[in-house]
């Protein structure tokens, strides 16, 4: 049974109202300042939400809520080292408290160390690479869930994987190029695990009305990445396209809104079809 004041609404399916729109809803995006998180956090407050981008550079938060604004969108930020818990606790609680609401929290962040060929790859690198990715969701979405609980408002827990929790890593992408980074066993197992974690959250917060699910984002190279990695990438695409960040958009909407009131415990993968084969 939920708690008062969580029971869900349904009134919206008989109304005209937009079910996208987020108006008045607060919102944190982690790894808000660039690439995927930049472009989640516009999704949500083009729609209405309130946003705080989290990050840890500040510069790269600045350069972001500067470039937000001036496109009119309501968007703060703060500085925020997802593996460290404690902060995580006090800047969830100072920010639900600044935006006067959170019921959303887009868990992005995550460092990856250098992946490695299996038999060469440091224990402690295979490690770091959990602890910020695995362990860091876990800690914003269980400091989203005390202050939803608190608040008694439900709300929506949205976790980032990748592809590449779900299908293996094809070595051939990288065979050959000059790459400091591939991705590997610790980014791919940490990636898998987030979306068990995900099913878990689900599963135990939703008599709370919380709702728990998880985006696993396909090739979506960054600016700087290798051209032949990018072709490479294309051509193992079905669609035949590179995917862009603002392609997680509707997505997140989705999974944000009220249009996604009856999805919870989901991997939503936005691939372009890539995990078909």
């Amino acid at each position: 049974m939920l708690p008062d004041g969580v029971a869900h609404n349904v009134a919206w399916l008989n109304s005209p109202r937009n079910v996208f729109d987020l108006s008045g809803r607060g919102a944190i995006v982690t790894g808000g300042g660039t690439h995927l998180g930049k472009a989640m956090a516009r999704a949500l407050a083009t729609h209405g939400a309130l946003v705080c981008i989290a990050g840890r550079r500040p510069e790269m938060l600045a350069d972001a809520v500067s470039e937000l604004s001036s496109d009119g969108l309501d968007v703060t930020s703060r500085v925020l080292d997802i593996t460290d818990a404690d902060q995580v606790d006090q800047t969830t609680v100072e920010v639900a408290a600044e935006l006067g609401d959170l019921s959303i929290m887009v868990c992005n962040a995550g460092a990856s160390a250098e992946d490695q060929f299996p038999p060469d790859q440091p224990i402690q690198t295979f490690l770091d690479t959990l602890n910020s990715h695995l362990v860091g969701t876990f800690s914003c979405a269980q400091a989203a869930a005390r202050s939803m609980r608190a608040a008694q408002i439900g709300g929506s827990i949205i976790a980032i994987s990748s592809m590449q929790g779900s299908v293996a890593s094809d070595p051939r992408l990288y065979a050959g190029l000059d790459m400091a980074y591939r991705s590997g066993p610790a980014y791919q197992s940490a990636k898998a695990g987030i979306i068990g974690l995900t099913r878990n959250l689900a599963a135990e917060l939703g008599p709370l009305g919380i709702r728990a699910n998880c985006i696993s984002p396909g090739f979506i190279p960054k600016n700087n990445a290798n051209p032949d990695f990018v072709e490479r990438g294309r051509r193992g695409n079905p669609l035949g396209i590179i995917g862009e960040p603002d392609d997680l958009a509707g997505a997140v909407l989705l999974l944000a809104s009220d249009a996604g009131r009856f999805i919870t415990g989901h991997n939503l993968i936005v691939d372009g079809g890539w995990s078909i084969w």
